[in-house]
């Protein structure tokens, strides 16, 4: 009889013990995000991205990935509307290195304040802020920077390939998109993981060596950062330039490895919190 009533009495107390509420978390990016059901794009050199470890690591939290492959700010603030955005608890918006090689202009703080439209990087990101709290005042946004980038060659077409962030583009640097969006985020009081500035991730971690000929004997050879900025690259004629033994925090010099993509989940569940 006794043993039936403890048992009662746990089951009546642990009724009341409060469940742990799902989270749902949508993410907002460019490639980087996109990779994270796409590994077969990144030619399996990935297992999988930060959402999925983030996830794997905050049991109650779920994701919806709203990566969109090569797109800009300016991109996503056009489509707001269509991309099915939904009510979440948790936002992440990761963008701006295709802004900067696209070379839209970063503008100023006031086309964000002002709300100045899709013109400017700072007046799309507040047309993306609008609408996330639009679905939800309460939700908790956080700002990605850009993280830093070597040479870019796309490992399924190397004519697809883009000079890294030790150079400018259109006269704007990279670190000019990142302090946007670390002022983006001040003026509104929103966490940003700030990977431009993570020492783990800067340039002479990003790839072990750049695969190239020696223009002095024509016999290739491993370059490390920043010796391969100026030994030509003819994407027509050379080998793939990123071998799998040259990947370290990004296996193409622009998309994280997996231990890139660790660094980022690392910060990430920081930023959430538990």
């Amino acid at each position: 009889m006794r043993k039936l009533l403890f048992v009662a009495l746990a089951l009546l107390l642990m009724s009341f013990v409060p469940q742990k509420k799902e989270r749902l978390w949508t993410a907002i990016g460019d490639s980087i995000t996109y990779m994270n059901e796409h590994q077969d794009e990144a030619g399996n050199r990935i297992t999988k991205g930060y959402m999925t470890m983030v996830t794997a690591r905050l049991p109650g939290l779920k994701y919806i990935n709203q990566g969109h492959n090569g797109w800009t700010s300016g991109g996503i603030a056009e489509h707001i509307e269509q991309l099915g955005l939904v009510k979440s608890d948790i936002y992440s918006v990761f963008l701006g290195t295709n802004d900067w090689w696209q070379g839209r202009p970063l503008g100023t703080i006031e086309d964000y304040r002002e709300r100045r439209g899709n013109v400017t990087v700072y007046g799309s990101f507040r047309i993306i802020i609008d609408k996330l709290r639009s679905l939800n005042p309460q939700a908790q946004i956080i700002l990605i920077t850009p993280m830093q980038r070597v040479d870019f060659v796309y490992l399924r077409d190397a004519r697809n390939n883009a000079w890294g962030s030790y150079k400018k583009k259109n006269g704007q640097s990279l670190e000019q998109f990142a302090q946007a969006i670390r002022e983006i985020g001040r003026t509104e009081g929103l966490k940003v993981v700030d990977l431009y500035r993570e020492r783990k991730l800067a340039m002479k971690h990003l790839v072990k060596y750049k695969w190239l000929k020696d223009p002095s004997n024509g016999t290739y050879r491993g370059y490390t950062y920043p010796d391969f900025i100026d030994v030509p690259f003819e994407p027509e004629k050379d080998e793939y330039p990123y071998p799998k033994e040259s990947i370290a925090m990004t296996y193409d010099g622009l998309h994280p490895s997996d231990e890139g993509y660790q660094v980022i989940t690392k910060l990430l569940i920081k930023a959430i919190g538990q």
